[in-house]
């Protein structure tokens, strides 16, 4: 073999075995992995959010259609029992008017609950996207209605008796006070004369009282009855007059009359004025309006609401809690009942037919 040659045949000799011994060191190519479907871990729940904490309570808003100081002892108490019930913590605010505290909730952020009417829940909805949990329940309905109250010695007799007559009104924000009121007569082309906004429901009631208006719209709340028997909307609105006994309070602020416990707004004014039945008298009601929510802000969490919710059914079968509820210088709730959106669908079809907006309410 001549030396070319030889030094040939090394080379390539040397060149299979490095392309073995790299062949060897790499093995041969895996194959691609094949897609498999493992089952899914099991995880607990992640906590909705740090809502109800020390450093972010959760804001519990009341509107100010009562007296404040009374509203802010009958929120503590309830914040204290729902803080035992939920372990959340709570901030009681009572903003300055229906409008504020609309404005309030609106710009809340997964953290607030609301005590507001019909109309500003309605209002919230639409406008902030407020979400109702629960409406008031009292004397068992999840509704009521206004009543037209008239000096007793007035020579009205009918809503049309109403024509060009002074009218006395809580706020031109509120629901039974105004809004159904005004539905009602504007049905009836009845026009009233001048409107006083008397500043809230007790108001409202003494600006008949005293004779300044002619007639005044306010809420009404039915009367346990003689004998056990359920008020129903047939049944008059109270007792015949003239009354056989003297009216009296009970510690609830009800007063009571020839076996009758009346409930609506001129309980608010006996203490001042315990002469009011024989000075005042109702009218008629209206149709019935569904009664005031418990509203949550639209990032609120629902598993909380829903802890907050049963947190208030407890609360009113609890003897203290049902005292403090019923109290008719709060709201006179007996209890709170589920309900959804479309429960308030017949405000909205009022605020329709009104033409109203918002700036015509959150004044």
């Amino acid at each position: 073999m001549t030396g070319q040659r030889k030094h040939l045949y090394l080379f390539v000799t040397l060149a299979i075995v490095i392309a073995s011994a790299v062949v060897s060191a790499c093995g041969p190519t895996p194959a691609a992995p094949q897609a498999t479907t493992a089952p899914p871990a099991t995880q607990a729940p992640a906590p909705s959010s740090n809502i109800g904490t020390k450093d972010n309570p959760i804001q519990m808003y009341f509107v100010p259609s009562v007296d404040a100081a009374v509203i802010v002892d009958s929120g503590k108490k309830m914040a204290d029992f729902l803080k035992q019930q939920t372990g959340l913590e709570f901030q009681v605010q009572v903003p300055t008017s229906y409008a504020a505290t609309i404005e309030a909730l609106g710009g809340c952020k997964g953290n607030c609950v609301a005590f507001i009417p019909a109309l500003g829940y309605v209002l919230a909805h639409d406008k902030y996207g407020v979400t109702v949990g629960a409406a008031a329940v009292r004397t068992g309905l999840t509704y009521y209605f206004s009543e037209f109250l008239v000096a007793r010695d007035s020579n009205i007799k009918s809503l049309e008796d109403l024509n060009g007559k002074k009218w006395a009104v809580p706020s031109k924000g509120s629901t039974s006070g105004y809004l159904f009121p005004l539905y009602m007569m504007n049905s009836k082309n009845i026009k009233p004369g001048e409107i006083v906004e008397a500043g809230g429901h007790p108001q409202a009631a003494t600006a008949v009282y005293n004779g300044s208006v002619d007639f005044a719209t306010v809420f009404f709340s039915p009367p346990d009855m003689p004998g056990g028997k359920v008020w129903t909307v047939n049944d008059p609105p109270e007792p015949p007059y003239p009354f056989k006994e003297k009216p009296f309070a009970d510690e609830k602020n009800n007063i009571h009359v020839d076996g009758w416990v009346l409930k609506d707004a001129r309980v608010l004014v006996f203490k001042t004025a315990p002469d009011i039945l024989d000075k005042v008298r109702i009218l008629t009601l209206s149709d019935k309006i569904p009664n005031d929510t418990l509203s949550f802000d639209k990032d609120f969490p629902k598993d909380v609401r829903d802890k907050i919710i049963d947190g208030l059914i407890a609360y009113s079968k609890d003897p203290e809690g049902q005292k403090v509820l019923s109290n008719s210088k709060f709201y006179a709730w007996n209890s709170i009942e589920r309900v959804d959106d479309s429960f308030y669908d017949q405000v909205r079809g009022m605020i329709k037919i009104l033409g109203l907006k918002d700036q015509d309410i959150l004044k």
